[in-house]
């Protein structure tokens, strides 16, 4: 371990080149907690959507999932690795929040209880078959037999027993308006979904920055060990929360006076990137997507308050 880090190249679950073998190998944090470490990526058909981090606890009487994965083919080939690891049955699936490459792996759960935060459950039944569609056009053959299973039972907040392991389920928002985050109690795991990344730059499409780094606060408050991002190596630390949290406040300070300065959205994907935000993976594609996000709304927000101070 290196500054907190449980190192990236030990971690990372290779994705295949071609065809539809994710090699996935869980990796163990802590004592029963386990992660399919994803690169740090975009979707592209050379690692098949596999960009994602997802998980599972080993109870005394069953396993608990977290995250299904971008397709039907993650989904199966990572219920066969966890089938590998331990002869009890799986007995929960939770979806942290409704992006695709959460939850798009459900039917390898068939009959298994499938649990999200009821504001999931809706956006999944929505917008699933559309976020499906766009994985299938970015994806090809990996998604083959794919398709959508929205979660089935509302996950309640608060201290609950699941196959026999005390979990703590935490209902938060700000990445999307209803992020669910899993704290293993006995590996003091914390499974932090999207509202964490670590040295990938973070997606926006459902984001409210503000909530989000409200969010990041109570998160920085949790007694954790170990630490699960959405996307980027596992932690033993705070560095990836700091990450996140100044990557954000970056970005919303630079989107506001964007707007307070007049520019148009073409000027402000111009905007020089801090050099502490140039390693960051996918930062050439997430930044201009981001400000196409999150830039309109900004516009429309601050412009009335200009006039109003106008006319005053």
């Amino acid at each position: 371990m290196r500054n907190g880090v449980i190192g990236l190249a030990t971690f990372v679950s290779v994705a295949a080149g071609a065809g539809d073998d994710y090699h996935l190998q869980p990796v163990p944090v802590g004592d029963s907690a386990q992660v399919f470490v994803g690169k740090t990526e975009g979707f592209a058909r050379g690692n098949g959507g596999n960009i994602v981090n997802t998980g599972f606890i080993v109870g005394t009487d069953g396993v608990i999932v977290i995250d299904s994965g971008p397709s039907r083919a993650y989904g199966e080939q990572q219920r066969a690795a966890i089938e590998k690891q331990t002869a009890l049955p799986i007995r929960q699936v939770f979806i942290t929040h409704a992006h695709p490459d959460h939850f798009l792996g459900d039917q390898a759960y068939s009959g298994i209880a499938i649990s999200a935060l009821p504001k999931t459950i809706a956006a999944i039944r929505d917008h699933g078959e559309a976020l499906s569609d766009n994985l299938y056009r970015l994806l090809g053959g990996w998604m083959l037999g794919t398709r959508l299973v929205p979660p089935d039972h509302a996950a309640q907040p608060g201290t609950v027993i699941v196959a026999g392991r005390k979990l703590r389920l935490i209902a938060a928002q700000g990445h999307t308006d209803a992020d669910l985050m899993i704290f293993d109690e006995a590996t003091r795991t914390l499974f932090a979904g999207d509202l964490v990344f670590f040295q990938r730059a973070p997606t926006t499409p459902n984001a409210n920055i503000e909530q989000w780094l409200s969010t990041l606060d109570t998160i920085d408050q949790l007694d954790f060990q170990y630490l699960v991002p959405g996307h980027g190596p596992i932690v033993q630390d705070h560095a990836a929360i700091a990450q996140t949290r100044d990557y954000l406040r970056w970005l919303s300070t630079t989107l506001h006076n964007a707007a307070t300065r007049g520019w148009d959205i073409q000027e402000v994907m111009q905007t020089p990137i801090p050099e502490r935000f140039r390693s960051l993976s996918v930062l050439d594609q997430e930044f201009p997507r981001s400000v196409t996000h999150l830039y309109p709304d900004i516009e429309l927000n601050v412009l009335p308050k200009q006039t109003a101070a106008k006319h005053e």
